[in-house]
């Protein structure tokens, strides 16, 4: 949407200079200036924040290099945790019907979230306690305030401050994708951080230890990839009507953090309640309710770039535009 002009500048027919006046653009030297210390000052804020956030990320990375300094193997734990969600997040990036992105703008939005997950923690762990220690609903406000709108926020921050500016960023769909991996980088920190921890404290163990926590990190990965997938899509959305993006961008992140906030509340309800019911152990219950509930959001999900894909195909059709040709399963997306 063009912006809007001054009275004025409307009225002019390009017979006089209105600079200063109506319009302006850098003349004078004090003009470039202004834009130099203008740059500096954007540039400048966006450098000290990537520095606060790589700070905080070597100081919680701490523990997992030292476990795996000690114990090589545990590397592995790391990397088969988020193996769901790379699949999954795989799956998203498949699903886009039109040109592939970058693969340097994917790494960096990974990375990007692997920083910005930093900040998640130091919130949740700053509030978190003096908000679950309100008697019953402490918790509730905690993830539905807290957790859910500070984790996709900060993974959707990673979709925003980078890959979303770039020109291949051109279709609504790959919002989706951005987002996607931008859960892949959050879900890694937060697997490797919660994978040391435990192994710490198991202190001896270790492989049991790893195995069992590994397990878990593996089953709530691919919420994270779904969960800023739908965000990511609504951000794509935005991006193509400046009209409404804003309560756009707002929408996806309610749908998000609600979402997000109801999976830690019922995952250490139901589980038990359902173990309790009927003769199957907590642990089965556990990965059912888990999947399940996994299903049924990304089912939402499914649905939108299923629709995204239909539309886009028909469309093309309409006009008398080819459709892109299918890929195979070993072909990779064109460009």
């Amino acid at each position: 949407m063009q912006g809007k002009r001054d009275p004025v500048e409307q009225a002019n027919e390009q017979s006089r200079d209105l600079y200063g006046v109506s319009t302006w653009e850098p003349r004078s030297t004090i003009d470039r200036l202004a834009c130099t210390m203008y740059d500096g000052i954007s540039y400048g804020l966006q450098t000290i924040v990537l520095v606060v956030a790589f700070v905080i990320t070597l100081a919680l990375l701490a523990q997992p290099v030292v476990l795996v300094f000690e114990e090589p193997s545990l590397s592995v734990f790391f990397g088969l945790s988020i193996v769901p969600a790379a699949l999954l997040a795989g799956f998203i990036w498949y699903s886009d019907i039109t040109t592939a992105e970058p693969l340097g703008l994917l790494v960096a939005t990974f990375v990007l979230a692997v920083l910005f997950a930093t900040f998640a923690a130091v919130v949740n762990s700053t509030v978190g306690p003096s908000l679950q220690a309100i008697p019953v609903i402490g918790t509730l406000l905690f993830f539905y305030l807290v957790v859910g709108p500070v984790e996709e926020s900060v993974k959707l921050l990673a979709v925003r401050v980078f890959a979303y500016r770039s020109q291949t960023f051109d279709a609504v769909i790959d919002g989706a994708v951005y987002g996607a991996v931008a859960g892949l980088g959050f879900a890694a920190i937060e697997n490797a951080i919660y994978i040391a921890g435990t192994v710490a404290q198991a202190g001896v163990g270790t492989i049991t230890a790893a195995t069992g926590i590994a397990t878990v990190r593996a089953l709530v990965g691919p919420g994270h990839v779904i969960y800023s997938a739908i965000a990511g899509y609504y951000l794509g959305l935005a991006k193509f009507n400046s009209q409404y993006a804003g309560p756009i961008v707002v929408k996806g992140l309610l749908i998000a953090a609600f979402v997000h906030g109801t999976y830690n509340v019922t995952v250490g309800i139901v589980p038990n309640v359902v173990a309790s019911l009927y003769p199957i152990s907590f642990g089965l219950a556990f990965v059912s309710y888990v999947i399940l509930f996994d299903l049924a959001v990304g089912y939402y999900l499914y649905r939108k770039i299923i629709t995204y894909r239909q539309t886009y195909r028909s469309v093309r059709d309409d006009t008398g535009v080819p459709p892109k040709p299918e890929r195979t399963e070993f072909e990779p997306p064109q460009r």
